[in-house]
């Protein structure tokens, strides 16, 4: 009627739900955001919670244990804060003063630290660094120019620092909704796959941030008193660097490494080929032992696709889209994992055994 094909109408229809939907969705990205933060964040103090509720063994409401929890962990926060954060604080204020004498070409040839062998090259080098550093510092203004709009940006949203703890203590009060969820799910159509689903992205997202969560506490104590061990220059401030770009895959120890081996060379420090050494030590250990164990529940995604999945969060929700882009791309590949498992099992016939079982 009226020249319309009905199922024409339909494709298209479906097709202006789905942008509609998509465009929905970026207008509220940043809420979204906050929404999966705090999400994380759960998993972060769940397993605290469910350790204190085996202690207690029921004999203190959820609601109040949960608070008691949440104190422990901003008690355990500001005590850290108390012993560390004004040695920090001053050793990023004496940095930043310095840091103009440190990158003066001028100076460099003279406080450039080299073995005997390579004192007849010291020239050498210190023209060659003297010209790295005068060709990149215009291309690095535009780059100290986006992390101070960040910083300003993240200065206007502190009040997420409040949110987000409210809304994971809320969601972990409601936990018991996720399991009733699963088991309502497992007897609808498809139930079970879309269970195994839940089950999986729940188990992926837990081993997750607590795998972060160990990795940047191992590596906050082991480059804090190694270096402070070494006398290396501003050793807990690059430290507690390090341990924050912990939780960027690949390229967030390259980045720390450099940022250490680079301080440590320009102030004049003279066992930077130690440092070198106890660094490539630690990523060995970390890389090949401690964070395969940590990742063992499948968060584990290949090399080539953490790079890809970096620079194309990067790209399209800047720090935020380079924070989440692991766990999603582990997430996708859990989901792809769990299809073929359930193919499988819809298209394999049953055995002879489970015929005579039925």
């Amino acid at each position: 009627m009226f020249g319309i094909d009905a199922r024409t109408a339909r494709v298209v229809w479906t097709a202006a739900l789905v942008i509609a939907g998509l465009y929905g969705v970026f207008l509220v990205r940043t809420t979204l955001l906050v929404m999966l933060i705090a999400v994380l964040f759960s998993y972060l103090i769940y397993p605290l919670f469910v350790l204190a509720q085996r202690v207690v063994g029921g004999r203190v409401p959820r609601t109040l244990l949960l608070c008691l929890v949440y104190l422990v962990v901003v008690g355990l926060v500001a005590l850290a804060v108390g012993l560390f954060g004004n040695t920090v604080a001053e050793q990023a204020t004496a940095l930043a003063q310095q840091l103009p004498t440190l990158l003066d070409p001028a100076t460099l040839e003279r406080r450039l630290p080299l073995p005997h062998l390579l004192e007849p090259l010291r020239a050498r080098l210190a023209a060659f660094l003297r010209d790295l550093l005068q060709g990149g510092s215009a291309e690095a203004m535009p780059f100290v120019r986006n992390i101070g709009f960040g910083l300003m940006h993240l200065a206007g949203n502190l009040i997420y620092v409040i949110v987000v703890p409210i809304l994971s203590f809320l969601m972990i009060l409601q936990a018991h909704v996720f399991d009733e969820l699963r088991v309502a799910m497992r007897h609808r159509r498809n139930g079970a796959f879309w269970t195994d689903v839940l089950h999986g992205l729940n188990a992926l997202l837990s081993s997750y941030v607590r795998a972060l969560a160990l990795l940047s506490l191992a590596t906050l104590l082991a480059y804090g008193l190694v270096l402070s061990l070494m006398r290396v220059p501003f050793a807990l401030l690059l430290a507690g660097v390090a341990a924050v770009l912990e939780v960027i895959p690949v390229l967030g120890p390259l980045v720390a490494a450099a940022a250490i081996v680079g301080v440590a060379l320009f102030s004049g420090y003279e066992h930077v080929g130690w440092i070198i050494v106890f660094i490539g030590g630690y990523r060995v250990f970390q890389d090949y032992m401690l964070s395969p164990w940590l990742m063992s529940e499948g968060a584990d995604v290949p090399p080539i696709l953490v790079v890809f999945g970096l620079l194309a969060g990067e790209e399209l929700a800047g720090v935020s889209g380079i924070f989440l882009s692991v766990p999603f791309l582990a997430a996708l590949r859990m989901f792809v994992v769990q299809m073929r498992l359930h193919r499988t099992k819809v298209t394999t016939p049953p055995t002879s055994g489970d015929a005579n079982v039925l």
